[in-house]
C-alpha cells in the first residue's frame, strides 16, 4: 500500500514504562473500574456495559484497519451476527449465555474467515465495497420469511437480563457490567500478545510493505485472512453482549450506521493503539447524547461539528494526542 495510505496509522511511540510501574497503573485501573458497579446507578452501568462491548468491537475493526491496513465499512453486520447467534441459541435452544457468546465469537471467526478469502484478494476501496455489500444485505436476511422463525423477522427477539450466580448479591446491571469487563481484560490482553508476537509483526509488516513481507516468507492471503477472522471474531463477541445488555436484537439494530459508527470510533480513539478502542468507544457511546443535549434541533450538526475539532486538533486520535502530551510533558525521557 502506498505511504498515503499508511501514514495515519503510524503511531507516535513512548519509550515503555518499566514492569513494575506498568503492573500499578494497571492494577489501579482495574480496580477502580471494579469499585464503578458500587458507585454508578444502574442506568449508568448499563452504559458504562455498552461502552466496554464497544471497546471489544473497536478493538477487533482496529486490529483489521489499523494494524493490517484493511478498509472495512460491514463490521455492523458482523456485529449482528454475533448478536443474534447469542439471542438464537438463548431463546430457541436454552443455551446458557456464557455458551452463548462463546459460541458467538467461534460463529463469527469462521464467518470472518471465510468472508476473507475472496474478499481480502481486493485492495483498499474495493474491500470496502464488498463488506459494505454484506452490510446492507444483513438486515434483510434476517426479515427473511423462512428465518423468522428462529429470527424473529422484523420483531425481533427478547431476551431476559442475565443474573448473577452462586446467590452473590449484586443486582442483575452490576452483574453484566462485571462479567463485561472480565471479558474485555481478556480480550484486550489477547490482543496485546497477539500484536506484540511474530504474528502482530506479521500483520503490520503486510499492512507497510506487503511485497517485503512476501519476500520474507509472510504468507499475505492468508494473513489477511486470519486478521479479518480474528477481527471479526472480536465484534461477534461485543455483539452478543450488547443483546445482553439491551435484552433486545432486530435487524434494523445492525444497518450501515452501525459501521460508520465503528469506524468512526476507531479512528478518533485511535489507528494502531489498543488503548485507543476504549477512547473510541467512550466517544461513540456519550458524545452523540452530549450533542443531543446541546441542540435537540440539530444533534447531527452539533456531532458533525466536534468530529471536524477532533479531525484537526487530534490528527493521530485520542490515544496519539496523549501520547503527544506525555511527550511534551516529559521530554527528558527521549535523550
Amino acid at each position: 500500500m502506498s505511504d498515503q495510505t499508511t501514514t495515519p496509522t503510524r503511531m507516535i511511540s513512548l519509550p515503555p514504562l518499566p514492569l513494575a510501574a506498568r503492573s500499578t497503573v494497571i492494577l489501579v485501573l482495574v480496580g477502580a473500574a471494579c469499585a464503578l458497579p458500587f458507585l454508578f446507578s444502574n442506568y449508568h452501568l448499563f452504559q458504562l456495559t455498552l461502552v466496554m462491548a464497544n471497546a471489544i468491537a473497536l478493538l477487533g475493526l482496529n486490529l483489521l484497519t489499523g494494524y493490517n491496513g484493511q478498509i472495512s465499512l460491514g463490521h455492523g453486520a458482523f456485529y449482528g451476527i454475533g448478536a443474534y447467534t447469542a439471542a438464537v441459541l438463548m431463546n430457541s435452544l436454552g443455551v446458557h449465555y456464557v455458551l452463548a457468546v462463546a459460541c458467538a465469537a467461534g460463529v463469527c471467526f469462521c464467518a470472518g474467515f471465510l468472508f476473507g478469502l475472496p474478499a481480502l484478494r481486493l485492495e483498499g476501496l474495493y474491500l470496502a465495497l464488498a463488506t459494505f455489500a454484506l452490510g446492507m444485505s444483513l438486515p434483510q436476511i434476517l426479515k427473511y420469511k423462512h428465518l423468522a422463525r428462529w429470527t424473529g423477522g422484523s420483531q425481533g427477539i427478547l431476551l431476559d437480563k442475565p443474573t448473577a450466580p452462586f446467590g452473590i448479591a449484586l443486582s442483575a446491571d452490576q452483574w453484566l457490567y462485571l462479567f463485561t469487563l472480565s471479558i474485555a481484560l481478556i480480550m484486550f490482553m489477547i490482543a496485546r500478545n497477539l500484536i506484540e508476537s511474530h504474528v502482530g509483526r506479521a500483520i503490520v509488516a503486510v499492512r507497510d510493505h506487503p511485497v517485503a513481507a512476501a519476500t520474507m516468507g509472510v504468507h499475505v492471503a492468508r494473513t489477511k485472512a486470519l486478521t479479518f477472522g480474528v477481527s471479526v471474531m472480536y465484534t461477534g463477541i461485543a455483539g452478543a453482549l450488547t443483546a445482553l445488555s439491551v435484552q433486545f436484537v432486530a435487524p434494523d439494530s445492525f444497518l450501515i450506521p452501525l459501521s460508520i459508527t465503528l469506524l468512526v470510533g476507531v479512528v478518533v480513539g485511535g489507528l494502531a493503539s489498543i488503548s485507543g478502542a476504549l477512547y473510541g468507544a467512550l466517544f461513540i457511546q456519550f458524545v452523540p447524547n452530549l450533542a443531543d443535549h446541546v441542540s435537540k434541533a440539530m444533534p447531527g450538526a452539533v456531532f458533525g461539528l466536534v468530529l471536524i475539532v477532533f479531525a484537526y486538533a487530534m490528527p493521530f486520535g485520542i490515544a496519539g494526542f496523549i501520547k503527544r502530551m506525555l511527550l511534551w510533558a516529559k521530554p527528558t525521557r527521549l535523550r
